[in-house]
């Protein structure tokens, strides 16, 4: 059963079908695409409130499944980047078929491996995508050629307590040639559980959503 306000949808790419998680306030001219980490779905309840809190600034939403279930059943696909990628690229074009979506702006929020997977496709769509966002991501995953390649305004959050984490983001931050901003949230472990700190995460997610995607 989907929230209130959310549609479940099927996308259909290349003979496979895709299960998604729409959502799109009054008047939205912006929707931001969700890259779920390794092991995680449509359904993740920390994606899905941050997704709340972007439909609050009138920001359409899109979650889906980057992998069928029965590819991910097989554990080394969820770190299959380029096919995480390409899942990824050929959502985007669905976008653009889409009546009510076609000419809508377009951001990535990813999350551990899907933040690779969004930030590679950022740099082979160019500037087709708006703005991206990584929380509790693995950015350098999408390696420094495609990193440099980025157009899009990226920001990088990190949580305090994520040490190894906190270095991968600095090292892909320093490849990253586009407006790029990283912000560590004190007192947060890798998936942002500790009270209050989600909430940061996702505040700052939204503004810069807010702030790139309305200029996009």
């Amino acid at each position: 059963m989907a929230a209130s306000g959310v549609t479940d949808i099927e996308i259909p790419i290349g003979g496979r079908v895709h299960m998604g998680l729409l959502g799109i306030p009054p008047s939205a001219k912006a929707i931001v695409v969700f890259a779920h980490g390794s092991g995680s779905s449509r359904h993740s309840r920390r994606n899905n409130y941050v997704a709340e809190l972007i439909r609050a600034r009138g920001i359409a939403t899109l979650l889906f499944d980057l992998l069928t279930e029965d590819e991910d059943r097989v554990y080394e696909n969820r770190f299959d980047i380029p096919r995480l990628t390409n899942r990824l690229i050929e959502v985007t074009h669905w976008l653009s078929t889409q009546e009510a979506l076609a000419n809508m702006a377009i951001g990535y929020f990813g999350a551990s491996t899907g933040a690779a997977a969004a930030l590679k496709a950022a740099a082979e769509l160019g500037d087709r995508i708006g703005a991206v966002v990584s929380r509790g991501g693995r950015p350098d995953m999408a390696g420094e050629t495609d990193l440099a390649r980025v157009q899009a305004p990226t920001l990088l959050i990190v949580g305090g307590y994520d040490d190894v984490v906190i270095e991968l983001n600095q090292s892909a931050y320093a490849a990253l040639q586009c407006t790029r901003q990283l912000e560590i949230v004190p007192g947060a472990t890798h998936l942002f559980e500790e009270p209050g700190t989600l909430d940061q995460a996702a505040s700052l997610a939204c503004d810069w959503f807010s702030q790139h995607l309305g200029t996009a």
